[in-house]
C-alpha cells in the first residue's frame, strides 16, 4: 500500500475518499474532529497544487426515510461539512448538491490547481453500499489519482472505498496520511508490541467481541473483561447476575474463550464487583455488590471499586495496552467512575513507557471526555475498522489499495 508521499500528485486531479461522518443535532455539526483529522493529508495535496474532489458518507440515510419511503436529503447533506471544511482550510472548498452526473462533472473541471470540491454523500447513490463497479466508474472519471484516507470505513465492502480503488493502476492509488498512520500503529500492535501485552476489552456484548477476544489470547498476556460483556461471562460460569445484560446463546463461547486462554497461560480477569442499579436510569439506587452475586431486581452498570483496583494494578506493569470498549455505561454519570479509572491508569502507564493504542468509538469518547487524548499513545479515529484489524481480519479498503 503506497502513501500519497510515494505517489507523482504534481498538479493532478485527486479523488479523495474522507471520513466526515460527524455527528449532527439540530442542523449543527456538534464534533468536528473527524474533519480536522483529515486536514494534514488535504494540505500536502494542495501543496502539490492538486485539483480534489473530495467523497465521503454521512450517516445511514436509507434507515432514517420519510412517510413516502425517501431519503431526508437535507438531513444528511454534506453541505454543512463542506461550509465547516471552507472554514478549517486556507483553501477554496465549493460543495455540489449531487454526487455524480453532469452537475458534478461540470463542477470538476472547473477546478483550479489547490481548490476544493466536496460531492454529497455518497451513501445517496444507490449502488455504494453494494460496491457498485458502474458507480465506482463515475467517480473514476473525476481524477487521475486516488487517496483513500477514511480509516474509519476501511472496513466496509462500498463503492467509494473498494471499487473505486480497484480501478485505478498500484502507481495512481494510495493512502491518505490519516490512513497510513491508522494501519501502521494497529499492524504495529499486532506484529510487534512490547511485553506484557495488557488487552482491556469492555463494551456491552460478547458477540461484538468475539473475534478480538480470540485473536487477543494468542497476542496479549492479560486479559481485563468489562462491561455489560462481563455478565455473559460470570453468568456462563455459574455466577447470578440478576437483570444484567445476558447473551445466553455465547454461554458455550464464554467457557470456550476462557478455556482456551487457560491453556495458553493468558491471564483473564473478569471484575470481582460491580455497581448495580435497580433500574437503567441516572438516577437509580445504586449499591456495590459481588459480580457473582447480583439479586434478581438489580442489573450491574459497571465495575466495582475492587474490581477497578486489580485491572488498574495490571495495567501500571503493562508495555502494550489494547483498549477497546468501556467498562460500564459511562454515558450516565453515576456508572463512569469505572471507565474513568481505566482511562487514567492507562494514561498513567502511558506516561511511564507503555504503549498505548485506544480502539476507537466509545472508548474513544471517553478519553475525550476525561481530557486524556494527549495522554494516550493512539487513539483510532475508526471504532469498527480498528476492531476488525485488531481481530487479524484483512480490511476490504486496504486490500483494494494493495491491488493491481
Amino acid at each position: 500500500m503506497k502513501s500519497i508521499n510515494e505517489l507523482d500528485l504534481k498538479g493532478k486531479s485527486v479523488i479523495v475518499r474522507v471520513d466526515f461522518n460527524v455527528p449532527m443535532r439540530d442542523g449543527s455539526i456538534t464534533d468536528d474532529s473527524r474533519i480536522k483529522a483529515a486536514i494534514p493529508t488535504l494540505k500536502e495535496l494542495a501543496k502539490n497544487n492538486c485539483k480534489v474532489i473530495l467523497l465521503s458518507h454521512l450517516g445511514r440515510p436509507q434507515k432514517d426515510t420519510d412517510s413516502q419511503g425517501n431519503i431526508k436529503k437535507k438531513t444528511y447533506s454534506l453541505r454543512l461539512v463542506a461550509e465547516r471544511l471552507n472554514e478549517l482550510l486556507p483553501y477554496s472548498v465549493s460543495f455540489v448538491d449531487e454526487n455524480t452526473g453532469e452537475k458534478v462533472t461540470e463542477a470538476a473541471s472547473k477546478l483550479k490547481e489547490g481548490e476544493f470540491l466536496v460531492l454529497e454523500n455518497t451513501r445517496f447513490a444507490e449502488g455504494e453500499k453494494n460496491n457498485s463497479a458502474a458507480l465506482a466508474a463515475d467517480w473514476r472519471a473525476l481524477g487521475e489519482i486516488y487517496v483513500n484516507d477514511a480509516f474509519g470505513t476501511a472496513h466496509r465492502n462500498h463503492a467509494s472505498t473498494v471499487a473505486l480503488a480497484e480501478q485505478f493502476n498500484p502507481d495512481s492509488k494510495g493512502a491518505g496520511l490519516l490512513m497510513s498512520k491508522e494501519v501502521a500503529e494497529g499492524y504495529s500492535v499486532l506484529e510487534n508490541p512490547t511485553s506484557p501485552v495488557v488487552a482491556v476489552v469492555g463494551g456491552s456484548k460478547v458477540s461484538d467481541k468475539i473475534g478480538l477476544l480470540e485473536n487477543m489470547i494468542d497476542l496479549a498476556d492479560e486479559i481485563i473483561i468489562g462491561g455489560g460483556m462481563a455478565y455473559t461471562f460470570i453468568a456462563a460460569q455459574g455466577g447470578l447476575v440478576g437483570n444484567s445484560l445476558l447473551e445466553e446463546d455465547y454461554f458455550q463461547l464464554a467457557r470456550k474463550i476462557v478455556k482456551k486462554a487457560k491453556d495458553n497461560n493468558t491471564g483473564i480477569h473478569i471484575p470481582e464487583d460491580s455497581v448495580v442499579a435497580d433500574q437503567f436510569h441516572r438516577d437509580a439506587k445504586t449499591k456495590v455488590v459481588s459480580s457473582r452475586e447480583i439479586s434478581d431486581d438489580w442489573m450491574g452498570l459497571d465495575i466495582g471499586p475492587k474490581a477497578a483496583e486489580q485491572f488498574q494494578k495490571i495495567i501500571m506493569k503493562a508495555g502494550t495496552i489494547i483498549w477497546n470498549g468501556p467498562m460500564g455505561v459511562f454515558e450516565m454519570q453515576p456508572f463512569a467512575k469505572g471507565t474513568e479509572k481505566i482511562a487514567i491508569a492507562i494514561a498513567d502507564a502511558t506516561s511511564r513507557g507503555a504503549y498505548s493504542l485506544v480502539g476507537g468509538g466509545d472508548s474513544a469518547s471517553a478519553v475525550q471526555v476525561l481530557d486524556l487524548t494527549d495522554r494516550m499513545s493512539h487513539i483510532s479515529t475508526g471504532g469498527g475498522a480498528m476492531l476488525t484489524l485488531l481481530e487479524g481480519k484483512p480490511l476490504p479498503a486496504v486490500v483494494a489499495l494493495e491491488s493491481s
